[in-house]
């Protein structure tokens, strides 16, 4: 078994033995001890100890892993797509070349693999057509269920590169979402502070994020959003803490509020810019039918 993964801004700092039981999978700590002292496991081709800090574009490889004994046994979250979401996937294709693509991801389906799916965009895209001569590398996520624009890097270069942007903030994204109540400004900014913890270790860290009412009433609000930081769940986090939360959300939720019995999440990537070398790149990405029927539901417009 080999199999390979790429550090992003979401795990900078944290240390490679929460990442992998989090990431990988919850096996004893001296089953993970062991596969690092004889280099099963590697990170940037060396070996490290558990508690190596990662960085950003880390790459990290496990191969031939020593056997486990039944409950404790790796999962290695391979999925295997069927030829109906290999061509689905290939028509989502908003862009590309032969550095990177650009996709329209569907909700439900992870960017990558982990404890909670094994669904995930990244092991699709390696049968389509786009990717027979190259490997897709993550550069950034967007949740499980928020559709919408997704950049996938083709080598590992493009991958840096891309990395270095988000890092810099030189990536421009726009998101719509339908949120709870009306909102009393036309736009603003919200400036938060935002919590995680990494076992006992609290990690304070500031989210900014931008914002313009597209359409509103008394009952919802459709909102054009911008963030100028890219923390985890930001968006979600953040206007639940304002007291209006995304329509559909089942973890940031005011009470037990629910929208419908799918519970279907409000939030899109709707539109990306960047520059490469003196190149402008702008790209968005058509709203799902079902996002569109339910503004119109509520009497709402999006443009």
């Amino acid at each position: 078994m080999f199999k390979k993964y790429f550090i992003d801004q979401d795990f900078i700092g944290s240390r490679f033995d929460r990442w992998f039981k989090k990431n990988v999978s919850k096996v004893p700590q001296s089953y993970l001890e062991k596969n690092l002292r004889i280099g099963k496991i590697k990170v940037n081709k060396k070996k490290i100890k558990s508690s190596y800090k990662l960085r950003i574009n880390d790459e990290i490889t496990l191969h031939n892993l020593e056997p486990q004994h039944n409950k404790h046994q790796i999962n290695q979250f391979k999925y295997n797509p069927n030829k109906e979401e290999i061509f689905s996937t290939s028509s989502m294709i908003l862009e590309n070349n032969e550095n990177f693509v650009i996709v329209n991801k569907p909700r439900g389906i992870s960017v990558q693999a982990g404890t909670k799916s094994r669904r995930n965009i990244i092991d699709i895209l390696r049968k389509i057509k786009e990717f027979k001569d190259s490997t897709p590398y993550i550069v950034h996520r967007i949740d499980k269920d928020t559709t919408g624009i997704l950049i996938v890097a083709k080598n590992r270069k493009y991958a840096q590169l891309f990395t270095s942007l988000f890092r810099i903030r030189k990536i421009k994204k726009t998101y719509l979402a339908l949120v709870l109540g009306e909102m009393k400004d036309v736009k603003g900014t919200f400036k938060d502070f935002l919590y995680q913890y990494e076992g006992k270790k609290e990690i304070r860290s500031e989210a900014i994020t931008h914002y313009n009412i597209i359409d509103s009433n008394r009952s919802y609000s459709v909102l054009k959003l911008i963030p100028e930081t890219g923390r985890k769940h930001q968006l979600r986090k953040q206007l639940l803490m304002h007291g209006h939360p995304i329509i559909g959300d089942s973890k940031y939720r005011i009470g037990d509020f629910k929208f419908n019995k799918k519970n279907y999440m409000m939030l899109h990537a709707w539109k990306i810019s960047f520059s490469i070398s003196d190149k402008k790149y702008n790209f968005s990405a058509n709203l799902p039918i079902e996002f569109q029927n339910i503004i119109k539901e509520k009497r709402l417009k999006i443009y």
